[in-house]
């Protein structure tokens, strides 16, 4: 089919690079530059879709974001499918495939659309409240059908080839819309030193300045955009994101942009290119201050059968006309209440097609636009609108009345007017969404005929959603809100010129929400308010008859605003239907809530990156690389990459373990810990907030000290240790386990923000930023002194002090702790400097064996001392005194910790409690099953209590036997007592309950 209905000539697509693209099955034409709707418009595709409800045949309405109609399902492959997709906003590319999302067996000719061709009238809202009721043993066969028919595209079956991402931004002004006000607030910033975000949903900045009739220092509009976005690309602080929508506006200023990257290039362009170009991104933005420059949606009229395919709003055909280079048909009738719409008449006309008449509602209408038509000697019908459409599945004709605003009523007769497209339009809407998205509820103002932003902190609108509508009062507008924001972060503003724009003069428009018809609203033809869900005028009167009078009940009634469009097209005329069937003023009505997101998106930009081997992302420590080299095993602890363990030759996991562990207890061994959770915790109330953190005291811990912490939660429950060191009388250095860090540092967030709030303390993590290596073995002493600038002895650096000291000429923090119970020293420095210090160590430690271990043997290590792991030994049930570890509880201090009272509670003082114990196997070859079940009777009886489980068990080459540690009920009770472990091939293991503590019960070695 030839593009028929493309002009010669015009526009802004390049007619030097056509392009090949699908719909429903049949192959056509467009250009470069072309959306996929202009596209079908030039040739000549008039019907798109099927409404959801009674199928109607639907066509295009509008050329941006509030199209209702014109949705389509993309994707050449199974794959590639996306839904949803709006046409107006689907940039054309080589190749493209799309395909209707309601209509069978076809978009012609669909089956359901006898429904529509019966007028609806045995669907009316509610009617599955009312009808599938009963009998309930029905409702899954009716649900069979009922969701058949139910939503629009439909979802991929196989998985998403592409890639999408996320990035994070902070700037001094984000500017939503790049219009004529967005692009001016844009600049003005821009000079005065902000940085400067600039995103625009469309594939080109500019907005309607691209279709403008209008001069600008006596240049076509769309130079002016030019040379404006050439100068902010030109800026280093400014980022300008075309194709990118802004879909949620949260507290704070942070608002999430969705960028379409690939999707307007070719199906499956990353992967079907071999790129790894995201096919979408999502920027998550924190602003200064947001500047919202999104403009306006027209408001259509709502007459009868105003949903035949060839009716329009009057703004779309001016953008089809002069941005495309499409004129979507032969004779116009323009419907208007207002001046502006008068643009698509003269557009029109000046492409050489008929305007068979401009009907405007108003008695008198008079402003430059109308002298224009007038000129041109285009017949205009005042007082009147178009009261109906006739045609199928096209306009045929308009019929015409005169009308009585105010009585709601058709005066005299009516007359019909030959015609293929009706383009109306009720007025402007300001586009306050993302206002909206922070609760803030918008304003009417009746001089606007609309509703404004109700103010949110920290954002200014400019331009048409503030009500300035003009092309030079938005440029204005936006030149002083640019400098503006800029102030208001603390920039000295810019100096600007404002550019010559010819003023327009206009009348003023009237309040046209609904056309009356000859007939009562109830009878005559479907007056449609919102398309997409097919909701009538008729419908939302019937729900307020109901019952259903508040605004938010009529929308879930009716499903006026639901859809893609979330009612950008269609709420404000809902709204006012209601307000004059209930006798209310419109802003009595109200606006029903607009949430996040603005306009559909695909859940693979939600996600971005956290899928695949991103879902759970891998962390590597500075010493990764030196890990990998030595043939080190990994194993993932709280998404770190730890070295398990360090084979030599064919050596098995046991074997390197033993090797490891005799090496740590006989020499020295070295332990990346790089991984531990470290967060500094500075301010005058640090000690205090530690107290009530902590289960132990933190006052009287001097700078040098280090003391290990207990940390419980609020049921008294042990949630996690570590070391902390005081750095400085109001500066400590908190360590914690490696999985529980971001867990902790959250924990203490919210005691402060929520319940201490008046304590004056700050939290940084700090866990990338220093590398830690862990020293130890009885020759610990001798290879750090080769290295370390100052004296390691044992009487110069005692047991839980730390110093400050250079390593191998690298400033570092170091700590005698152990948590091997060998003597030991963790050396912290700074990351980058990390490869330096190990590798010096092991050049010094050569001589001493220096050898590392993992993960594993570190396990073997602290069991054998037992010491508890967080997660391992504990579960969220098990309180201090269950560890045996009284001596970190401070009973008598003077003032109350997280948890203190839960541990006063008789369920946490029972004898029976299960408590940490040592396991001996009898036999000594064992190694008892980690979580194997703990009984009290040899012989198996079914059912038999359980008193514990095993919480770690392994062999010591130290001890020479297998041993464990355990929690049992009343354990400390059952020292020397024989317990049994069935297991699930039937054998029976016996062991003998002792202390945890299996090796240097006094902890002689540490303190050496």
């Amino acid at each position: 089919m030839s593009q028929r209905n493309r002009l010669a000539t015009g526009g802004r697509i390049d007619r030097k690079r056509p392009l090949r693209f699908t719909f429903n099955g049949v192959s056509y034409q467009g250009y470069a530059g072309d959306t996929l709707a202009s596209a079908l418009l030039a040739n000549g595709v008039d019907v798109l879709n099927r409404s959801f409800k009674y199928a109607r045949p639907r066509g295009v309405v509008t050329a941006g974001a509030d199209e209702p109609n014109a949705i389509v399902q993309l994707g050449a492959t199974e794959a590639g499918q996306v839904p949803n997709v709006r046409a107006t906003q689907q940039a054309l590319y080589d190749g493209l495939v799309a395909k209707s999302t309601n209509g069978w067996p076809n978009v012609n000719r669909d089956v359901m659309g006898v429904l529509g061709q019966l007028g609806g009238q045995f669907m009316p809202p509610g009617f599955y409240y009312k009808t599938f009721m009963s009998p309930a043993s029905a409702w899954p066969k009716y649900e069979q059908y009922i969701r058949k028919a139910a939503g629009l595209g439909r979802s991929p079956v196989e998985t998403d080839p592409d890639i999408y991402d996320h990035m994070h931004h902070h700037c001094d002004v984000l500017v939503v819309g790049a219009g004529p006000a967005g692009l001016a607030a844009a600049l003005a910033a821009a000079r005065s030193g902000a940085r400067v975000i600039l995103c625009d949903e469309q594939e080109e900045m500019g907005g309607s300045l691209l279709d403008s009739r209008e001069l600008i220092d006596g240049k076509p509009a769309a130079e002016w955009v030019a040379t404006i976005i050439a100068e902010l690309a030109a800026l280093p602080d400014v980022l300008l994101l075309p194709r990118t929508t802004a879909n949620g506006y949260h507290d704070h200023n942070f608002v999430t942009l969705h960028e379409r990257r690939t999707e307007h290039l070719a199906d499956l362009a990353p992967a079907a290119a071999g790129r790894r170009q995201a096919r979408a991104r999502m920027h998550k933005v924190r602003a200064g201050r947001v500047v919202l420059a999104t403009g306006t949606h027209e408001r259509p009229l709502v007459y009868a059968r105003n949903d035949v395919p060839g009716n329009l709003v009057a703004g779309a055909v001016s953008t089809y006309v002069r941005r495309y280079g499409v004129v979507p048909g032969q004779r116009l009738v323009l419907s208007t209440t207002n001046d502006h719409a008068y643009r698509a008449a003269l557009d029109w006309h000046d492409a050489g097609r008929q305007v068979v008449a401009i009907v405007d509602a108003r008695e008198r209408p008079d402003g430059d636009l109308v002298a224009a038509a007038r000129s041109r000697n285009i017949r205009i019908i005042t007082g009147s609108a178009v009261i109906e459409a006739q045609g199928k599945k096209r306009v045929s004709a308009a019929v015409v009345a005169a009308i009585d605003i105010d009585g709601f009523r058709v005066k005299g007769s009516t007359s019909e007017l030959a015609c293929d497209t009706i383009a109306s339009s009720g007025g402007y809407s300001p586009v306050v969404h993302l206002a909206a998205h922070t609760g803030r509820r918008p304003v009417w103002r009746e001089d606007l005929l609309g509703f404004v932003s109700g103010g949110v902190p920290g954002q200014i609108p400019a331009g048409g959603v503030n009500g300035r509508w003009t092309l030079r009062d938005a440029i204005a507008d936006g030149f002083e809100v640019g400098v503006r924001a800029a102030a208001e972060t603390g920039l000295t503003a810019s100096t600007f010129t404002l550019p010559t724009v010819a003023p327009v003069r206009e009348g003023k428009p009237v309040a046209l929400y609904q056309v009356p018809h000859t007939k009562p609203a109830m009878r005559a033809p479907k007056q449609f308010v919102d398309q997409q869900n097919d909701v009538t005028a008729s419908g939302i009167e019937l729900a307020t008859r109901e019952g259903f009078e508040s605004i938010e009940h009529v929308k879930r009634y009716t499903g006026l605003g639901f859809g893609t469009d979330q009612g950008k097209l269609g709420n404000i005329n809902g709204m006012a239907i209601a307000a004059r069937v209930t006798r209310q003023s419109i802003p009595e009505v109200g606006t029903t809530v607009f949430r996040p997101n603005y306009t559909p998106i695909t859940f693979g930009a939600i996600a971005g990156r956290h899928c695949n081997e991103f879902f759970d992302p891998r962390r590597y420590t500075a010493l990764h690389g030196w890990h990998v080299e030595r043939g080190a095993k990994f194993e993932e602890v709280g998404q770190w990459m730890r070295p398990w363990y360090f084979p030599r030759g064919n050596e098995s996991m046991h074997e390197a373990v033993q090797r490891e562990c005799r090496a740590v207890r006989e020499g020295v061994g070295i332990l990346d810990a790089s991984t531990l959770g470290k967060i500094e915790i500075q301010g005058k109330d640090a000690r205090e907030f530690l107290n009530r953190l902590y289960t132990n005291a933190w006052t009287k811990l001097e700078p040098g000290k280090c003391r290990y912490g207990l940390m419980c939660k609020d049921d008294g429950m042990v949630m996690d240790d570590g070391v902390t060191a005081c750095l400085a009388e109001n500066h400590f250095h908190m360590t914690t386990t490696t999985g529980g860090a971001a867990g902790v540092l959250d924990w203490m967030e919210m005691w402060h923000q929520t319940e201490w709030p008046d304590l004056e303390v700050y939290f940084n993590s700090t866990t990338d930023h220093w590398a830690a290596m862990t020293v130890t073995g009885p020759k610990a002493r001798l290879l750090l002194a080769e290295l370390a600038d100052i004296d390691v002895s044992a009487e110069a650096f005692g047991y839980m002090d730390w110093r400050e000291a250079k390593v191998a000429g690298v400033p570092a923090r170091i700590f005698r702790i152990s948590f091997t119970g060998e003597l030991s020293f963790e050396i912290n420095v700074q990351a980058n400097y990390a490869m330096h210090v190990w590798k010096a160590l092991f050049e010094k430690g050569a001589k001493y064996d220096l050898t590392p271990y993992g993960t594993e043997t570190m396990h073997v290590l602290r069991a054998e001392k037992g010491f508890i792991i967080i997660g391992q030994e504990t579960d969220g049930s098990v309180t201090p005194e269950d560890l045996g570890m009284q001596w970190c509880v401070g009973y008598k201090k003077p003032y109350s910790w997280i948890g203190r009272r839960a541990l006063t509670r008789p369920d946490t003082k029972r004898d029976d409690r299960k408590q940490l114990v040592g396991l001996k196997p009898l036999d000594p070859e064992l190694v008892l099953q980690e979580g194997a079940q703990i009984v009290l009777e040899k012989e198996i009886r079914i059912p038999m209590p359980m008193v514990g489980h095993v919480t770690s068990s392994y062999f010591s080459p130290i001890l020479g036997h297998g041993f464990a540690l355990a929690l049992l009920k009343g354990g400390s009770q059952r020292i020397g007592q024989t317990v049994y472990l069935p297991m699930a091939d039937g054998k029976v293991h016996a062991a003998e309950v002792v202390s945890p503590v299996f090796y240097d019960p006094q902890g002689a070695r540490h303190h050496v």
